[in-house]
């Protein structure tokens, strides 16, 4: 069992010392000459027009929120759909009804948004 922790404690310190090590390295290897150059800001090639604290409508962050929400839970439905035989064999109608309370969350979830009025897109 002390051989189990050993192991464990020399990944650890192993991974340590690569990260370490190549901080070091970089902070020795670097070119450090600051200057206006490179102390402004990089947008693609593009010099920067404006301040960078402009305010954006909420609504864009609602979209992308439940955009990120809802495709993670989607993926979530590929290994399901790919083991249901087997699942409803083992496991019998628990497995379906299981799934069909979490597409009901997601359902009602969708619901709430639309009824909101967060997914209209002005």
């Amino acid at each position: 069992m002390i051989n189990e922790y050993l192991a464990v404690l020399i990944f650890f310190v192993v991974a340590l010392g690569f990260t370490i090590g190549g901080l070091v390295t970089a902070f020795l290897v670097r070119n450090s000459k600051p200057g206006y150059e490179k102390e402004t800001t990089y947008e693609c090639g593009e010099e920067p027009v404006g301040g960078a604290w402009i305010q954006f409508n909420m609504r864009y962050y609602f979209f992308a929120i439940l955009f990120v929400i809802f495709d993670v839970e989607v993926i979530f439905l590929f290994p399901w759909a790919v083991v249901y035989k087997e699942l409803l064999s083992n496991f019998g109608i628990f497995a379906f009804l299981e799934m069909a309370l979490f597409l009901g969350i997601l359902i009602l979830g969708l619901v709430y948004a639309w009824k909101k009025g967060h997914l209209k897109w002005e």
